[in-house]
């Protein structure tokens, strides 16, 4: 079944957190004002002579193409040394020799300044320099990132490039063919955020033939520390659109620092409901060293034990989880230049949309780059080796098809400018830039069974737990207060 929404945008742009960084905030540019022109006029001359712009206009050369050319080879020239300075950086990191890194990282600080500030070279070298200098010269008096702030870079990251719209609409577009026939159905978000995706489904569903189905969406988030309940926030903006389009609809919070920290039981699964998992950038995040014990696993069995009818799975098409650091730090090097080139096409406004969602970009970078062991959280796999650990887990691919691939490439022509493209692969679909696969998509489904899913056993545990669910027939009233993990 086609969807014929594209992702919905909540109307309101959210303020800044007022303990947010400044230095994350954009400065006003200076405009010059472009209705006059000043001349330099000895004594004795009028001003105001209108021969006077004749005149100076005599004096005004055209730019030397030959100098215009010699100053963008210096230039590149120039870029191609900064980025080789940077990875003798990390190079010297890798070896822990601190002082040679620490006179790299100066030649390179030098170095920026024979680089334009605003093409994507220019912008990405400066996130890295300071991701280096950040790990050679730790502050212990920075103050760690808010929920809240991600919060706000996220949505202009949302709005500024099509990559979290296609990783929405891919996902509902496969969700809402898995549901087909399904009277009652059950979404598990694993980072609900605010909540973004599900508006266009909610509406998707409300146009079934033959009526929608009663709809649940379990949201999982971090706990609050405001005191003020965001998960439920985003159900009563759920519930309350659910209500306008007549879809019956019932929403639960589960508060979880982390994905491993959720039991079967905290998701409420009723017997007979379609189950379906949705996962956009979060499986990642779940991985460790070698050595350590990863909790991806566990996630994974979980959900393989619930015998999903679909499972969606948005990740980075990179690889960012290298054990050497200086590998590690050359792919992450190209891929984010990859991805800051394509911000300037995809953001028709530029500006603080863009420089918001640079924002959001930066704390990814920092973590690859200053992160070592447990602390380090953004380990980005590539496709084939997400394939082979969801099989693993006992989960069969679904194929995204053609359908899906034409809307996708349908959406990001909407979305952004040239030089973004759809391509298959083996059933998946990425989504890249000049060629360069940047983000995938895949879907997969319990082995065996076609995700005909046996709840029985879910229901059973989560008799008797805290936080049971109880409905009522008015959509808003359906929303439940949610468990939280300490």
């Amino acid at each position: 079944m086609a969807m014929d929404t594209f992702p919905f945008q909540w109307p309101m742009d959210p303020a800044a957190p007022s303990g947010m960084d400044a230095g994350l905030l954009p400065t006003e540019a200076a405009v010059a004002p472009d209705d006059g022109v000043a001349y330099y006029a000895p004594a004795g001359v009028d001003v105001d002579d209108p021969a006077l712009p004749e005149f100076a206009a005599a004096f005004t050369c055209a730019p030397d193409a030959a100098a215009v050319l010699a100053m963008r080879r210096d230039e590149e020239a120039a870029g191609i040394r900064l980025v080789h300075l940077l990875m003798s950086c990390a190079g010297a990191i890798e070896a822990s020799d601190h002082a040679l890194a620490s006179a790299h990282l100066s030649d390179a600080h030098a170095a920026l300044a024979a680089v334009s500030a605003t093409s994507g070279i220019g912008r990405v070298a400066v996130q890295f320099t300071t991701a280096l200098s950040r790990r050679l010269f730790p502050s212990p008096t920075a103050p760690p990132s808010t929920d809240a702030e991600l919060a706000f870079l996220y949505h202009h990251f949302y709005e500024a490039c099509p990559y979290l719209k296609f990783a929405h609409f891919t996902a509902n577009q496969a969700i809402l063919e898995a549901f087909h026939g399904c009277d009652r159905v059950h979404v598990i978000d694993f980072s609900l955020m605010q909540g973004l995706q599900w508006p266009a489904l909610i509406q998707a569903l409300a146009l079934r033939p033959g009526g929608p189905p009663f709809l649940r969406i379990t949201g999982i988030g971090p706990p609050s520390t405001t005191g003020r309940d965001e998960l439920r926030d985003v159900g009563l903006r759920l519930a309350d659109l659910a209500r306008s389009v007549r879809v019956r609809f019932s929403f639960r919070g589960v508060a979880a620092n982390t994905l491993d920290e959720v039991r079967p039981w905290m998701l409420q699964i009723a017997p007979g409901e379609a189950i379906a998992f949705n996962s956009v950038l979060q499986l990642h995040r779940l991985l460790a060293d070698p050595a350590d014990q990863a909790p991806i696993e566990a996630v994974l069995d979980c959900v393989a034990s619930v015998r999903p009818k679909i499972f969606t799975v948005i990740e980075q098409e990179a690889d960012h989880n290298k054990p050497g650091f200086l590998d590690r730090f050359t792919e992450a090097l190209f891929y984010y230049s990859a991805v800051f080139d394509s911000l300037d096409a995809a953001s028709a406004s530029g500006g603080a949309g863009n420089a918001m969602a640079e924002a959001y970009l930066q704390r990814e970078i920092c973590d690859i780059v200053c992160g070592e062991g447990g602390a380090r959280r953004e380990r980005h796999e590539p496709l084939a080796r997400w394939r082979d650990r969801l099989r693993r887990a006992g989960l069969s691919a679904v194929p995204l098809g053609s359908n899906a691939l034409r809307q996708a490439r349908m959406l990001v022509g909407l979305f952004s400018g040239e030089g973004h493209s759809v391509e298959e692969a083996d059933g998946c679909l990425t989504l890249g830039w000049h060629g360069r696969p940047l983000f995938s998509a895949s879907a997969w489904e319990a082995a065996g069974d076609g995700g005909e899913n046996n709840n029985s056993n879910s229901n059973a545990a989560a008799s008797g737990q805290p936080g049971t669910v109880t409905t009522a027939d008015s959509a808003t009233r359906e929303l439940q207060l949610h468990d939280t993990v300490e």
